[in-house]
């Protein structure tokens, strides 16, 4: 089952409230996205640290209702 754009920056959103979240369906399957997230939380962590807060926000959904997250993340 695939997993809507809005439902992902809905998560980043609920465990970051303060984050620009942008959200891009690659190949138009609902399966493919790209997420740009920007927070004042990313700040002083390192880009790997970053990414673990953004996957621990989608609860598990990776591998399963998301199949693939090409992330970009950075510190406002």
């Amino acid at each position: 089952m695939a997993m809507d754009a809005g439902e992902i920056e809905r998560l980043i959103k609920d465990a970051l409230p303060d984050a620009d979240v942008r959200i891009d369906d690659l190949a138009g399957d609902g399966d493919h996205y790209a997420a740009h997230v920007a927070s004042v939380a990313f700040k002083g962590l390192t880009r790997v640290r970053q990414h673990q807060l953004v996957y621990d926000a989608l609860k598990g959904r990776m591998g399963g209702e998301l199949h693939a997250l090409a992330l970009t993340t950075t510190a406002k």
